[in-house]
């Protein structure tokens, strides 16, 4: 039989988001932001794109996405389409992020549900910018690639 410390640790663990002990990078995985990583666009810091390695930022995730290179949390926008417009911003109005392995995830328990698709469109050289995909939405006259994962660096 379980101790009562014991059943309020397994209980907290379920029901709290995971966080990391450690900042991390977050990377793409398929063509064509293969091991591009997620940081703010250099012409406007508030647009997540994803970016070639050098200029990577790292992540607190557990809830919110926060960069500790800017402090900015990364939120999902209310866009009535299927991609949801991502921003980053000083304040965390986006609690729904999760992991599901190395995965970047929405909660199931989330207003979005459980998301692990995003949509990528080309701003500009090899940055792209980063919305969330519910759907099978892309924006006109772009180009871009969806049902794109976004993962944590090899957890080997």
């Amino acid at each position: 039989m379980l101790s009562s410390l014991a059943r309020f640790l397994l209980f907290s663990a379920a029901v709290m988001p995971a966080a990391l002990a450690k900042p991390e990078q977050i990377r793409g995985v398929s063509s064509p932001i293969f091991h591009y990583y997620l940081q703010a666009y250099p012409q406007d810091h508030t647009i997540p794109v994803m970016g070639p390695e050098a200029s990577s930022e790292y992540f607190n995730i557990g809830g919110t996405i926060q960069s500790t290179n800017s402090s900015m949390y990364l939120n999902i926008g209310s866009d009535s389409t299927s991609y949801k417009t991502l921003t980053f911003a000083e304040a965390g109005s986006t609690n729904a992020w999760a992991l599901e392995g190395d995965t970047i995830i929405t909660s199931q328990s989330s207003s979005f549900g459980r998301q692990l698709n995003f949509l990528v469109c080309q701003l500009s050289g090899s940055y792209w910018q980063v919305y969330l995909q519910t759907g099978s939405e892309t924006p006109a006259g772009k180009t871009c690639s969806n049902y794109q994962s976004l993962h944590l660096p090899c957890l080997c």
